[in-house]
């Protein structure tokens, strides 16, 4: 199969339409009715799949002996839903010749229910208390960092409302600790935002930070906690956005790159 250079066309808006197609077609009314589906590809990874690219003649190609998720006239997108790592072997071998967009969705907005392994019975549903935010992002993005550079590759995070899904088979008395995720089911897109080059990566620069901050500052008013504002400002060192221009104590001291 005879492959060209092309361009991954960039997501700039929500098409909720699309998105419902999207899980129509992958989920189907009977899900709804049963609560969880059968797939053997996770759902989440499967929906996101129908809504990027509707055309399945352009899923799961093969390219330079690897199965991109999705290749079509605007490039190659891959879908990761956790461990951004493992695309480090298909990138280093994609991004010679191909415009890539890795597209990392996170949840936002979360409802955790527990499934009985013996019965299959959905035993309760309780929303999460815990919200990601496009900063948790930072963690996995390193992961990869050696290739954020590269002109060829483009990064979508995606912060979704979903319904998670785990088996009742950890080792607490409960069952709930150490138990193992079945599935996760996307409700809707909350938020897309969208990591072209360097510069993009601003995004995660809160309003407010005076000249010559520090982690604590940045945490601050970015209102997050002090380990994540590291992490952040590591990527965005790394990234050219930041840059070290002393320490105080055993702590950084950054100001924003100027850019000319």
């Amino acid at each position: 199969m005879s492959k060209k250079k092309s361009e991954a066309e960039p997501v700039e808006y929500i098409d909720s339409q699309a998105f419902d197609a999207a899980k129509e077609k992958i989920i189907g009314k009977s899900h709804n009715d049963k609560g969880i589906g059968t797939l053997s590809e996770k759902t989440l990874h499967a929906v996101l799949k129908m809504y990027y690219e509707p055309d399945e003649d352009n899923h799961e190609v093969a390219i330079d002996g690897y199965f991109a998720d999705i290749y079509n006239e605007h490039g190659i997108i891959e879908i990761q839903t956790r461990q951004l790592n493992k695309l480090r072997d298909k990138l280093s071998v994609f991004l010679n010749e191909y415009q890539v967009r890795v597209v990392y969705p996170m949840p936002y907005e979360k409802y955790l229910s527990w499934i009985e392994p013996e019965t299959g019975d959905i035993t309760s549903r309780r929303k999460s208390p815990k919200r990601c935010s496009m900063y948790d992002a930072m963690f996995e993005l390193y992961k990869i960092k050696a290739f954020l550079k590269n002109q060829n590759l483009k990064v979508t995070l995606l912060l979704i409302d979903m319904e998670e899904y785990k088996l009742l088979n950890g080792w607490s008395y409960d069952k709930k600790r150490g138990s193992v995720r079945y599935d996760r089911i996307p409700v809707g897109i909350r938020k897309i935002v969208e990591l072209d080059c360097p510069q993009d990566y601003m995004q995660f620069v809160p309003e407010g930070l005076e000249k010559n901050f520090t982690s604590a500052d940045f945490a601050n008013a970015a209102h997050i906690d002090r380990q994540t504002a590291a992490s952040v400002l590591a990527m965005l060192n790394y990234m050219e956005q930041v840059k070290r221009v002393g320490k105080t104590g055993n702590a950084y001291i950054y100001d924003i790159e100027e850019h000319y």
